[in-house]
């Protein structure tokens, strides 16, 4: 090369953004509910954007289910009044509807696992200071062998690339294969996950004393965070958060 090897840095600097340029051009972002063409990755149209729930405050003070109005500090809903949850809070992105549960399913089934990075960068906005290990919910062997991947692990790594905490993939397993969760009622799903979860001996110490965000895509009963979060702070977790991309706010709904 001219200069006895030398590499002009600006030269290269010019290649780098002209190929981003050629790229994005023949690539161009698309909103990853609808495939309309946006500014960014990662980036809704506005059509979508509109049409979803972003969650935040106000809301209850256990679970995080958003009320209509300020009703002052500590105030509950009346489910957690009634049974106070063993978790820290619910901390979802969006309301679970069309949009927010068709960009779940191409997540689940399309394999599309860039999707991942999509719900962590609005997870992230949700997450509560304090969270010092992300574990993901697992599959059983024979669903991860079948899927190929485990979508609340994408979530949980691609969370973790934004915020520096670890993730420990291996903490939670599941002890048997469950059935299908959907058209079952709240009563009949918690006793198809009761002593599905358990943590690993190996990972016991790890978790111990951790503020525990644990990872889905859906948080729609609660039966299988219930389940997990169970175990999690029977190992001596400090505490379980749930951090998920969408909450069925609607009891009737069902996924």
């Amino acid at each position: 090369m001219p200069g006895g090897g030398f590499v002009d840095k600006g030269q290269v600097a010019l290649f780098d953004r002209t190929l981003r340029l050629l790229m994005g051009l023949s690539l161009p972002p698309r909103c990853p509910v609808c495939g309309v063409v946006v500014g960014d990755d990662h980036q809704f149209c506005s059509g979508c954007w509109s049409a979803m729930t972003f969650l935040g405050p106000p809301g209850c003070a256990a679970c995080n289910r958003p009320f209509a109005y300020d009703r002052g500090p500590g105030a509950r809903c009346a489910a957690c009044i009634a049974d106070p949850p063993r978790h820290a809070g619910i901390c979802a992105a969006v309301a679970y509807d069309d949009v927010s549960r068709g960009l779940a399913l191409r997540l689940k089934y399309g394999r599309r696992t860039g999707l991942g990075e999509t719900m962590a960068r609005h997870i992230v906005r949700t997450m509560p200071a304090g969270v010092d290990l992300l574990v993901p919910v697992p599959l059983h062997r024979w669903r991860l062998w079948s899927r190929g991947f485990n979508q609340a692990l994408v979530m949980a790594l691609a969370i973790a690339r934004r915020t520096g905490v670890p993730v420990d993939r291996h903490a939670l397993v599941r002890t048997r294969a469950t059935p299908s969760l959907k058209g079952l009622g709240r009563k009949a799903r918690a006793r198809a996950v009761a002593g599905v979860f358990a943590v690993a001996p190996e990972h016991g110490m790890a978790v111990r004393g951790k503020a525990v965000g644990l990872v889905d895509d859906v948080y729609s009963s609660g039966a299988t965070t219930d389940a997990a979060t169970r175990v999690l702070l029977a190992a001596g977790a400090r505490s379980v958060t749930i951090l998920c991309w969408a909450r069925v706010l609607d009891a009737a709904a069902d996924d």
